[in-house]
């Protein structure tokens, strides 16, 4: 039973709620069954005090000094009385004047007192000792001549009983056969209302790896199921633009691999089949370097968006002057400018500071201006300005290449992605080093996005929180 309540949602529902039901019928059949107690005990009550009102007034001394009962018209006489009342008279001394004769030796109770200020009694619970329960009430009485008697009335409570436990009867088997029903019918409720539960687990057992553009059936979108299913849909679709994405990156990591070292072994394999002097060997060993290098780049750049996707990269946050970051990230590429005779400037504001690792984010900026030293055309021109506005600090790197189409924007930030392929790994590109930038900066909680006219230049937009703001001045390098 335990392990079909722990693998069957349905049972257990209907297990909780008609244990919940139960408790609350129980509850409901307590309170009535008091209830009902206590009125059949007022009614009872009721009764007696009529009853002590009715021997009072047929209560009489007979000439021989004997207390007797008066029959008149319409009213209980002692006969009628002894049918089923228990009678008992007291003097207020404590002296036995009358007894019904039902009751033989058994009194009513303890002999009655008189307290001052009280001529009567609350009704008692008394179990003689033949096991018979009856319900007593007292009342002090005055006689004519002025004498004071205590008067005390019982009757059976064994008719209370009967119909008390007949309604207990009545509730034993009625509340149980409500509860047998109601797990029933809760049951077939639970299983149709979690049938569309069933339907998705078989449907979801069905999506495999190479199936991912499946998608669950919703009938419903708007109740809690349908958005159980909407939502595992949506990790389903997310799910698969990771596999997508991890397909895209083996298969251009593996190609980005494979050329360099498919030159390597090419260069090597010529070199042993033909001889040359010292300057032809040399020749070969710069061209392997070359490939070399550009696989240690590939393999450098692959381990820091591996640390970065693992959150695994320490970051060093200090004050850095984002100008001086820039003249430092263009020293770095000014090399390569020169031998395409390019002309690199970096302008800015001198007081822009902002919080950040400088390691991290001169690798992006890095990136950003070696891209535009690629894609600018000897003798263009390459600017990086560093601007302060009220919301950030800016970071823009202008290039004067053919600029990206509108449509490709949001992609060119995709590992390995690359708007001209041919000449970008010509170039002795990666296909990483925009997404690089793009982790440097976001990690640093900023943006980064591409402006500029199609067919003309590029620039890119970083825009990071600002620190301080110091003294505006002006710097060229």
């Amino acid at each position: 039973m335990s392990g079909l309540l722990g693998r069957n949602l349905r049972t257990r529902l209907t297990v909780f709620y008609a244990s919940l039901l139960a408790a609350a019928l129980l509850l409901y059949a307590v309170c009535v069954s008091t209830f009902f107690l206590r009125n059949l005990r007022e009614q009872l009550d009721s009764s007696l005090d009529r009853d002590l009102e009715t021997v009072e007034a047929i209560l009489y001394v007979s000439p021989d000094g004997q207390l007797q009962l008066r029959s008149h018209e319409g009213e209980a006489d002692e006969d009628e009385l002894d049918r089923g009342y228990l009678l008992e008279v007291w003097s207020d001394d404590g002296r036995l004047l009358y007894r019904s004769e039902q009751l033989g030796d058994q009194p009513l109770g303890q002999v009655p007192k008189v307290i001052p200020g009280h001529s009567r009694e609350s009704a008692k619970s008394l179990q003689f000792t033949s096991g018979m329960r009856v319900r007593a009430m007292s009342r002090l009485h005055h006689m004519p001549d002025g004498k004071a008697v205590i008067l005390r009335l019982a009757i059976s409570e064994e008719p209370l009983w009967r119909e008390f436990w007949k309604m207990v009867a009545v509730l034993g088997v009625g509340l149980p056969a409500i509860v047998f029903l109601v797990v029933i019918a809760g049951y077939l409720v639970a299983a149709r209302a979690l049938r569309p539960v069933d339907s998705m687990a078989k449907r979801a057992a069905e999506i495999t790896a190479d199936h991912l553009h499946e998608r669950l059936t919703i009938d419903n979108p708007d109740d809690e199921l349908g958005q159980l299913g909407t939502a595992f849909n949506l990790a389903l679709a997310r799910l698969e633009n990771s596999f997508d994405q991890l397909r895209r990156f083996t298969a251009d990591a593996s190609h980005e691999l494979r050329t360099p070292l498919t030159a390597i072994r090419s260069v090597g394999e010529v070199s042993l089949k033909k001889s040359g002097d010292e300057r032809y060997y040399r020749d070969t060993i710069g061209s392997m370097l070359e490939e070399t290098n550009r696989l240690t780049l590939l393999v450098d750049s692959l381990l820091t968006m591996s640390r970065a996707d693992g959150g695994h990269v320490q970051m060093n946050l200090t004050p850095v002057s984002l100008l001086e970051l820039a003249k430092e990230s263009a020293s770095i590429v000014e090399v390569l400018a020169e031998e395409k005779a390019q002309r690199l400037r970096v302008d800015g504001d001198s007081s822009v500071i902002v919080r950040a690792d400088s390691t991290i984010l001169r690798q992006a900026l890095v990136n950003l201006i070696d891209n535009a030293v690629k894609y600018s055309p000897i003798n263009g021109s390459i600017l990086v300005n560093v601007a302060n506005n009220q919301e950030s600090a800016v970071i823009e790197v202008h290039d004067s290449g053919p600029g990206i189409p509108i449509e490709l924007r949001n992609r060119i930030f995709e590992r390995f992605y690359r708007v001209d392929k041919a000449r970008t790994r010509a170039e002795g590109g990666t296909g990483l080093g925009l997404s690089i930038a793009q982790w440097a900066v976001a990690t640093h909680g900023g943006t980064i996005e591409v402006q500029g006219e199609p067919g003309r230049s590029s620039i890119f937009v970083i825009r990071l929180p600002k620190l301080v703001t110091r003294t505006t001045t002006m710097s060229k390098h």
